[in-house]
């Protein structure tokens, strides 16, 4: 039976580091997948123009074609300054698209990750996704991002996966939509490289017995 899926990131790009083969492995099954970013992602850079929030736009656009999203929200909150705003004017919105999409599985950042907009978007989602009697979500999922996750203090909210996701035949999907943020990708030995994208892949399979995984933190399932 397919199954409507949310994808709740700080920034475009996100979606694409974090679970990019598990979008497209769901994509493939016949699912339905959204994705909701909060921040602009470019906005706090020094030299920020008006045109480098228009060129992430259209990356992300192309990134979302070649991953199979069915439709995307942006809701512009200012880059790694989330944590200036309550946190009710985050919830919110995300909750009106919570309320339009109506997802069964919502896969967004682990809580321990180095950059603040991750940590806020996480605490905004497990509020926005309250387990109501009425709310169809019956898992929530943590992803890792590279240069995000790992850079943390390791001892301050480490990232323990108790999911992995075969995702080997999609690994070039997911390069590919990596490619289209071709800006936000660095060259090797950069954590956020394609050759470590295509390593951490080969680690988190290699580590359960399989080719390529992607990795997740099980926040809530719910058996019904």
């Amino acid at each position: 039976m397919a199954e409507r899926v949310l994808i709740a990131a700080a920034h475009a790009d996100d979606e694409a580091l974090g679970c990019g083969g598990t979008i497209a492995r769901h994509v493939a099954r016949g699912d339905e997948v959204y994705a909701v970013f909060l921040a602009d992602g470019v906005s706090s850079r020094p030299q920020a123009l008006a045109d480098d929030r228009r060129k992430r736009q259209l990356a992300a656009g192309k990134a979302q074609e070649i991953l199979g999203i069915r439709q995307s929200w942006s809701l512009g909150f200012p880059d790694n300054r989330l944590d200036s705003l309550p946190l009710l004017e985050v919830v919110q919105p995300l909750e009106n698209i919570l309320g339009e999409v109506a997802p069964q599985r919502v896969y967004t950042h682990h809580h321990g990750d180095l950059n603040i907009d991750h940590q806020v978007t996480h605490r905004a989602v497990l509020t926005a996704c309250r387990p109501l009697p009425s709310s169809p979500i019956r898992a929530i999922y943590g992803f890792e991002v590279l240069s995000a996750t790992e850079w943390n203090t390791p001892d301050v909210a480490p990232f323990l996966p108790t999911v992995f996701v075969d995702v080997s035949d999609f690994v070039e999907t997911k390069l590919q939509a990596l490619a289209a943020y071709g800006d936000e990708m660095r060259e090797s030995p950069h954590s956020r490289s394609m050759a470590n994208v295509r390593h951490q892949l080969a680690y988190r399979g290699h580590s359960v017995g399989l080719a390529f995984a992607e990795a997740f933190s099980l926040i809530r399932w719910i058996e019904k």
